[in-house]
This record gives C-alpha cells, structure tokens and sequence, in this order.
C-alpha cells in the first residue's frame, strides 16, 4: 500500500487545531524573543509595526502553508509532490523543510531545557535570596555545566518523542489542550499581579503608549526589519511546521478564518507576556533591553523582591515550560509524520527512531555554551546555537515562505485557483481574490528584504 492511501489520521476537533497550530506558533518567540525585541525597538511604537506585518505578511502565509498541508493530506516534502505539476521538482525543498525542523529542534531542545530547569530551579528555592550579581553568576555557572545542559535537553526530547508516540487524538492534541490552557490561566494571572505591582504605570506607558520618538532613535529601518523577522520567526512560517496539522483536519471550515483565529490567539500571548515583564521591569527599575537575560537574570531578581515571589517564579516559569513543550510537540509531530507518510513507520517507532536522533543531534548545541564554547561559528561570542538559529530563521524561513508564495501563486506550480478553491472551501472568512497581484508581486519583495537584511545585520552591521 502506499504512503499516499493510507488512512489519514484525523484530529477530534477544530479546537485542537486551532490549538496544536496556535500552540507550534506560540513558543518562546511570543515570550521571550517578543518582549526584549520590543524593549530594544521602544516599545508600543513597536508592536504597532509588528501587528502591520503579521497582517500582511505572516496571515497570507500561513494560509498559504495550511492549504497545501490540507489539499496534499501528507507532510510537506508529501504534500509538494502531491499538488506540484508533473515531473517538476518543488517537493525537493519538501525535505529541506524537513531538515528545517530538525536543526530547530536542534537548538530549541536546549531551551526548553533551560525553562524545565528554572522551573525545577524556582520550585526548589534555587535563586531566593541571591543578590543580584549572584543570580546572573548561577545562570553562567549552569550554563556552563555539560551534564547539566545535557539531562535538561533529553528530558524536553523524551517528554517530546513521549507525548507523540500515544497518538495524535490521545497524546499530541489532548496533551497540547491541557498545556494550551495552563498557559492562559498562568499568563492571565501574573499579567495581573504585574500591573498591580507599585510603579508599574510607568512599564504600561513604555508598552502601550506609542513613542515614535524613542523609535527613531533606535533605528527605524533596523525595527521595520525586526518587526518583520518576528512576523516570521513567531509563526514558524516557511518549513511547514504547521502544514501537518492541516493535513489533519476536513474541509468544513474556510483556512483563511482559521488563520485568523491563530494569529490572534498568538498575538495575544504574545501582547500579555509583553504585560507580565514590562510593568515588573520598570516597576522594579531594571532595563527593558536586555535581550535574553531578561529571562533568567533579570526577572529572577525581580521575583526576589517582590512578595511571594518565590510563588510567582514557579508560576511564570512553568508558562514558560508549557510555551517551550507546546512548539517542541508540534514540531516533533512534523518529523514524525515525515517518517510515518514516506516509509508507513508505526508512530512508535517513529517516536523512537526520531527521539534518539534529535537527542544525539541537539548535543552540540548544549555542550556549546562550556566544553564547545570555543567554537564560536559566527564570530566572537557566537555558539552553536546561533548557527542552527541563523540557518533556520535568517534562510530557511524566509526562502520557504518565498517557495510558498510561488508555489501558490503562478501556474508553472499548484497555482492560484487550486490554491483559492483550498482556502475558500468551507464555511467562514474567504480568501479575498483581489489581493492576488500583492501576493504575486509585492508579497515576494518584502520576503526578500528580510533574507537580504538578515545576512547584512549578521555580515556587514
């Protein structure tokens, strides 16, 4: 039998969906790369320009991706070669894609990691009491641990692989609904214990008061494109991450309307997280540009002086964890289902077989940070994670997210009324047609100037 007519598994709602894609887009993009970046750009000026581009660049996209995920009922590389034109060879960057996922989980394993950690770290009373240089200095210190870094990361690739391998109805959707739901309620509750914080006005006027002022100074091109990389990176749009999910559903519900629905959704936790740090930052004087650090030195010592921090630690970094586990489970089922499409893999060795060569690929970025700390790929300072980061978000996002434009846009591929039919079918939000000379030939150009500044702010800046 082959892998095109095997029966499909099918997801048991359009809750799941909506919530294992909007699950695969809200990681560690949302509430952690979200806020520091808008603390670097100034703030509300930001996030006005940062919502302009996920409308017109990260929306069409997205159901772009569903589409072909839906109508090809296959992964990615399956689905390309289901709907490409006869003897053409789109479904090539099928497998790139693929690959993609692979070096994502290669360094986001580590990370999540790191949130399962701090987790344990704030549960166990790890950071109470340390002044403030002493917490900067035990998240160098654990950093630089090899065993440390190491159990951190298999444990997020066996709670991963462990998750998937019960199915996809019983462990990937049920599991992601429950995670999904801790994360709201956590998030709802330490956004209020943040903005109640004394001085935290302050923090809520940098974030929700437009400064275009402060924007200027820090550069208005540099946040047009940060703006726009974030578009990408917080969607995961480009390698199919969540191509797979469509594959899953049927076509009672239009995929524009759906998308729509996901955008919100993770552009919501992505706007409270920015509540929970910026009105604690402030309130607690420290600086909102603090790029990753924010995370694990900075809040940290503002848990340590605010009452019942301890509580509030555990609180944010088991939403950080369920925020982590949410993207590493979708992504994990992507290369599962790679395997299970193209060789009929049983899903639990699948599960297997991928766990054990992500476990062994992911090692290097964890021993990048101490016992591979020299090898610095991108220049002095640089790890391995920054390599694997650079490859997927500075290249393979924006060429894929190119590809999927071409691919749904002209005749020499699926084309535009294939792709219309896909989206348009059920009920809901319609795709509009008039906006097909934007996506031909304007849509192309924005994605091209994310690629370009990308290897200028990482070459020549």
């Amino acid at each position: 039998m082959s892998a095109e007519k095997k029966p499909r598994e099918q997801l048991a709602s359009r809750l799941g969906f909506i919530l294992l894609s909007a699950g695969c887009a809200i990681g560690l993009g949302n509430v952690w790369r979200f806020p520091f970046i808008t603390g670097e750009y100034g703030g509300a000026a930001f996030v006005l320009i940062y919502l302009v581009f996920l409308l017109i660049l990260g929306l069409p996209i997205m159901v772009m991706e569903f589409s072909i995920g839906r109508a090809g009922r296959l992964n990615i590389a399956g689905s390309f070669r289901a709907l490409e034109p006869k003897g053409s060879k789109w479904h090539i960057y099928g497998y790139l894609a693929i690959l993609g996922n692979l070096i994502l989980m290669m360094f986001y394993t580590t990370v999540a990691g790191w949130m399962l950690a701090y987790f344990v770290f704030m549960v166990k009373g790890d950071l109470a009491g340390l002044a403030p240089d002493q917490v900067g200095a035990f998240f160098g210190g654990f950093l630089s641990q090899p065993g440390s870094m190491l159990f951190w990361m298999f444990l997020a690739v066996i709670l991963g692989f462990g998750i998937c391998s019960i199915g996809l109805q019983k462990g990937v959707e049920r599991v992601t609904k429950f995670m999904m739901g801790g994360l709201v309620i956590i998030l709802v509750i330490l956004a209020i214990r943040s903005v109640t914080l004394p001085g935290a006005g302050e923090g809520l006027s940098f974030y929700l008061k437009p400064d275009f002022g402060r924007l200027m100074e820090s550069g208005l091109w540099e946040a047009v494109y940060a703006a726009m990389g974030q578009a990408f990176f917080t969607l995961s749009l480009g390698i199919g991450s969540m191509l797979i999910f469509a594959s899953y559903i049927g076509k009672d519900r239009s995929l524009t309307g759906e998308s729509i629905n996901i955008v919100v959704l993770d552009t919501a936790i992505a706007l409270m997280a920015g509540l929970i740090i910026f009105p604690a930052v402030f309130a607690f004087g420290q600086d909102p540009a603090q790029g990753p650090g924010l995370i694990f030195v900075v809040l940290p010592n503002i848990f340590n002086n605010m009452v019942g921090g301890r509580l509030w630690g555990i609180l944010f970094f088991l939403f950080m964890s369920f925020a982590a586990m949410t993207t590493v489970v979708a992504v994990f089922e992507n290369l599962m289902a790679f395997t299970m499409d193209e060789w009929e893999w049983p899903r639990k060795r699948a599960a297997l077989t991928n766990g054990i060569i992500v476990a062994v690929l992911s090692i290097p970025c964890a021993l990048g940070f101490n016992v591979w700390s020299s090898f610095q790929p991108l220049g002095e300072g640089t790890a391995v994670i920054d390599l694997w980061d650079f490859i997927v978000s500075s290249n393979l996002l924006p060429i894929g997210s190119l590809l999927f434009v071409f691919f749904t846009s002209y005749k020499f591929a699926w084309g535009w009324d294939n792709f219309i039919e896909e989206a348009n079918t059920g009920k809901g939000m319609r795709y509009p047609v008039w906006i097909k000379p934007y996506v031909r030939y304007v849509l192309p150009l924005i994605i091209l100037f994310v690629f370009v500044q990308g290897y200028i702010d990482k070459f020549f800046s």
